[in-house]
């Protein structure tokens, strides 16, 4: 272009070719791609130069919904669109239509940065005018007029500042940039619209983290925090005012000026109320993107901004609650931050806006509820709030499911909320969504939920409604999903009639039991039929049908399997010993050896101990293998020394079998009452033996005035023992079933039980259930008391 004369007379002409569309890939919005042509022309029209550039127009859908009417949109988006011909109209539909149907990826979407291009001019500020660079000195001299002046002055470098190329030339207006600084520390009282553009000015910077430090040097975040304070204060002083206005229309309902006075009072409320909000909004917008320095976000901490924030969730106008979700989002990552919402109540006024319709405010609204519930007493305010149903509702919906689930899934890790989810509705939403997902792999939070609701009952039971154990017993088995085995397993420890289901299919679980099997999925199957204490199941038709004596035995020596593998194969041992003909033939497969094995190799692991102690437990009921744990094994001298344990658990287990064995054993009688009473009377003893005997202390001397200088004569004396003459007999006479009632205080008219044993009595009826178990304990259940004689 240079070589033209300057004379010659040039005409530039623009040709806009080649449009084509298509959808954006996060936003709903449609791309306009196209090619612009620019030719220089000549005096006679020929051309000279030309250039050619590729443009993007993206054109923003905001209405678009899934009720929205494509066609109506898209002739709409064609006539407002120069760039679109009217032949593209039936493309435009069909893309309008993708974008209405695409499924949404939340989980790892971008939030939505606010832009300076989000804040259009409003009222009173609109501008008819062009601006350029060159006039920022006229533009400066107006900031030193009147309000008015101000405002436009003000209005004017904003529009400069909206466009991101003019930032840097606008910094280097030092002097343009201190005067808007100095009028909004000064005049931002006296008009909101003043305050509101000159703030959108220094947003502008802000939205990019290399300006940052000039806003910082005008202060403007500081000021900014200082302007939301006191406009908070201004608006309680508003709604104090407009309350007072009501409270006199309702006394005196007849006076007409007093209700005008009223409306005039709530107009001029609501108009100065969208002013505050707007400027609240872009205050706010500022100090969001000046945080992202953790330094800064200090100081406004320091200066109760997380107690601003949660103040103005009480708001109504959706962007405003937007940005300020957002930031309390951000703040939330921080333990100080955190528990300050916890003492402003912030899950409270948060449960509300799960009711909203703006998408972009409720997944902000989700996020924040997703940081805050890894918090125990703020799940508790959810829970109190009722934010399980409304986040219940939520998983219909597509857009908002992952995050549902995932503080669905949280608030479930606390076992006192688990049976709140029967009454929500969410377990046949979860089970619609296990069933649609065929055959692919399950969503972690989806399978995860549905394993800590499945370990509450009145949850299992709306889990097993229907064919719903049939579904996931059907997926388990096909896909061999460990998961969904771990779901079972917790459906599977319910009692009653959530119970009595899993007979149909003890069969497919026990084929399940082999060497070719997923190890982790065998423990599943195991811990599963293990649980299963039905009166009805025939186990001994079980264990020789699919043959699982063998495995159980193969299993039970020490390094064959995994720790947890072979814990489940002797819970298992311990489920099938309850029935009489099981136990037999157990015993005679060599079971009882192989436990003590075990038992000796494991004796450090307390859960390996009590579980194997308490098969000895259900063996000792049945007379065959009873005789064989007595005269045949090492057990009850195991029993004795475990009596002394440091676990309760243990003890209590152990204490319980050798009453048994001591019903049934003379011999092994005396030597249970001799170390019960060492173990019960240590201290009195070791005091007996070692204190120099005084003729005062007469109680320590025997009819013959002998000192009793050893053990073994105090152990003499018979009368020194706790007895229950007239209950229990050495010959072996009462059943395991009558000793049992004896421990529930139930002997019927034989009338045994005098006044004195009244405070033995359980006040529950016992449970001969499995002992504490990190697998299998319930804190509610108990054991058999232990013989607990009375006092002399």
């Amino acid at each position: 272009m240079e070589n033209l004369p300057t004379a010659e007379p040039r005409y530039l002409k623009r040709r806009v070719k080649g449009c084509s569309l298509d959808v954006h890939p996060t936003e709903p919005a449609l791309l306009v791609q196209y090619e612009v042509e620019a030719t220089v022309l000549g005096a006679l029209g020929e051309p000279m130069l030309g250039e050619r550039k590729q443009c993007q127009k993206i054109v923003r859908l905001r209405s678009l919904n899934a009720n929205t009417d494509a066609s109506s949109l898209a002739q709409k988006v064609v006539e407002e669109c120069p760039l679109i011909h009217s032949s593209k109209l039936p493309e435009v539909e069909q893309l309008i239509f993708y974008l209405q149907n695409r499924k949404q990826s939340h989980e790892n979407q971008p939030e939505r940065r606010i832009s300076p291009q989000d804040f259009t001019p409003y009222a009173g500020v609109e501008l008819d005018e062009e601006v350029s660079m060159g006039s920022m000195e006229e533009y400066v001299e107006l900031l030193y007029e009147d309000v008015q002046e101000k405002v436009r002055g003000a209005a004017l470098i904003f529009h400069l500042a909206q466009n991101p190329d003019n930032l840097e030339e606008l910094m280097q207006h030092e002097v343009a940039l201190g005067a808007l600084a100095r009028v909004l520390r000064e005049d931002w009282k006296q008009s909101v619209d003043l305050a509101t553009t000159i703030i959108c000015v220094f947003f502008c910077f802000s939205s990019f983290s290399q300006f940052h430090s000039l806003v910082t040097h005008f202060k403007v975040g500081a000021l900014c925090m200082n302007i939301i304070e006191q406009e908070l204060k201004r608006f309680e002083l508003w709604q104090d005012e407009l309350q007072k206005k009501k409270k006199a229309c309702e006394e005196f309902p007849e006076n007409q000026s007093l209700k005008k006075e009223h409306e005039k009072t709530f107009r001029k409320y609501q108009s100065l109320l969208t002013k505050q909000e707007q400027l609240l909004r872009v205050a706010l917008c500022l100090l969001l993107n000046l945080a992202e320095d953790s330094r800064t976000e200090l100081k406004m901490r320091n200066k109760n901004i997380v107690h601003m924030l949660v103040k103005l969730l009480e708001r109504e106008d959706q962007e405003l609650l937007l940005v300020v979700v957002s930031f309390l989002q951000k703040l939330s990552i921080y333990m100080e931050n955190k528990n300050d919402m916890a003492e402003t109540a912030a899950v409270e006024k948060l449960s509300r806006l799960l009711s909203c319709r703006h998408q972009e405010l409720l997944t902000a609204a989700s996020r924040l509820l997703l940081n805050l519930s890894f918090d125990a007493s703020l799940r508790g305010q959810m829970v109190q709030a009722g934010l399980i149903p409304k986040l219940s509702s939520l998983l219909a919906d597509e857009a908002q499911r992952q995050l549902s689930m995932c503080v669905l899934y949280h608030i479930s890790v606390d076992d006192t909320f688990r049976s709140m989810f029967a009454h929500a509705g969410c377990i046949p939403q979860l089970m619609k969504m296990v069933s649609d997902c065929g055959e692919e792999q399950l969503d972690m939070e989806l399978i995860s939920l549905c394993i800590n609701l499945a370990a509450s009952k009145s949850n299992a039971q709306i889990f097993c409604e229907g064919n719903g154990l049939k579904m996931l017993m059907k997926r388990a088995f096909k896909l061999k999903d460990i998961l969904v085995m771990k779901m079972i397993r917790n459906l599977s420890q319910h009692g009653g009639a959530t119970k009595i289901l899993f007979l149909d299919h003890v069969g497919d679980l026990a084929a399940h039991i082999n060497e070719g099997e997923d190890e982790e999925f065998l423990i599943e199957c195991l811990g599963t039929l293990a649980n299963l204490t039905i009166p009805d199941l025939d186990w001994e038709l079980v264990l020789k049908e699919y043959n699982l004596t063998p495995y159980l035995k193969d299993r039970l020596k020490p390094g064959s399997a995994e720790d947890d593998l072979i814990l489940e194969v002797v819970i298992l041992i311990g489920t099938v010993s309850m029935d009489d003909s099981c136990a037999a033939m157990l015993a005679k497969s060599g079971i009882i050896p192989a436990l003590m094995v075990l038992l000796t190799a494991k004796q450090e692991d307390d859960e390996f101990v009590c579980q194997i102690l308490y098969v000895f437990y259900q063996m000792v009921f049945h007379k065959a293998t009873r005789d064989i744990i007595i005269r045949d094994s090492e057990a009850p001298d195991y029993l004795v020394d475990l009596l002394h344990d440091s676990n309760a658990a243990i003890r209590k287990v152990c204490s319980n079998t050798l009453d048994i064995i001591a019903e049934y054993d003379e011999e092994w009688a005396k030597k249970i009452q001799t170390a019960k009473f060492c173990y019960h009377n240590s201290q009195w003893l070791d005091m007996v033996e070692n204190r120099q005997v005084d003729d005062a202390e007469l109680y320590l001397y025997g009819d013959d005035r002998e000192a009793f200088d050893r053990i073994g004569d105090i152990l003499d004396r018979p009368d020194l023992f706790y007895t229950a003459d007239g209950i229990l007999s050495a010959d072996g006479s009462i059943s395991p079933d009558c000793y049992a009632d004896f421990q529930n205080a139930d002997l019927g008219a034989a009338g045994y039980l005098s006044s004195s044993w009244d405070q033995f009595i359980p006040s529950a009826p016992v449970l001969a259930d499995r002992p504490v178990s990190a697998r299998t304990f319930r804190p509610d259940e108990r054991f058999l008391y232990s013989f607990t004689p009375s006092s002399r």
